[in-house]
């Protein structure tokens, strides 16, 4: 739904698993909406160009964005990488007129030069892997977003499935495996999305770990 506001964004109320984008904006209305909102919500903002989307998340969409948080945290420590977890931190590029907060967000390749716990971090060092959990979103201009930015990893949810996305060329790419766990591919993240329907967050961190566990076996054991 495409709305123009009369009333301050702080007093427009969403629904969980709804989104509303609002254009005619500039990026001094995008850096307004922000200081206006604060850090303490729950929305999630997204801005294109002068199209700002706001969306609050839904049970659903946090239960699968924290399982794969966790999914992603569990590779990384039992693969031996390190990992820098940004959450759904608000990336700005003013040069770009574009911004976002991801659902979650990860250094890992590059996690050694995220260090401390205020880091400095250059606008040529985008996170190496976002998550998408598309249930709520009404815009289509995320992954645009994220290639501009230079992230080259996005793994996107939805409508039951989920796929690896490649951003690293003029073309966006659904790919098989990771870039970041090249073990790992898309069928593999869907089947321990797909374990959580029966069983609890802990039993995937510990499917995840016993296939971890496994790729490190004698290739005759």
């Amino acid at each position: 739904m495409v709305v123009a506001l009369a009333a301050p964004l702080s007093q427009l109320v969403l629904s969980p698993g709804s989104a509303v984008t609002v254009s005619g904006l500039t990026w001094k209305h995008y850096q307004l909406a922000l200081a206006e909102l604060g850090d303490a919500r729950t929305t999630r903002l997204t801005y294109h160009q002068g199209v700002l989307e706001l969306r609050m998340p839904s049970l659903m969409h946090e239960l699968i964005n924290r399982l794969l948080g966790r999914i992603i945290f569990a590779l990384a420590e039992e693969l031996g990488l390190g990992i820098v977890d940004l959450g759904s931190t608000t990336w700005n590029r003013e040069d770009l007129d574009q911004g976002i907060e991801p659902d979650s967000c990860f250094y890992i390749q590059h996690a050694d030069r995220i260090q401390g716990l205020n880091p400095d971090i250059p606008a040529n060092l985008p996170p190496d892997l976002a998550v998408e959990v598309d249930i709520a979103s009404a815009s289509g201009f995320k992954l645009a977003i994220y290639q501009a930015l230079g992230v080259p990893e996005v793994w996107i949810y939805r409508k039951s499935q989920i796929q690896i996305l490649d951003l690293r060329g003029s073309q966006i790419q659904s790919v098989e495996c990771s870039l970041a766990f090249p073990a790992v591919t898309a069928g593999q993240l869907l089947r321990w999305i797909q374990l959580r329907e029966i069983e609890t967050d802990l039993t995937v961190v510990s499917a995840v770990r016993h296939f971890c566990q496994a790729l490190s076996l004698p290739s005759d054991h």
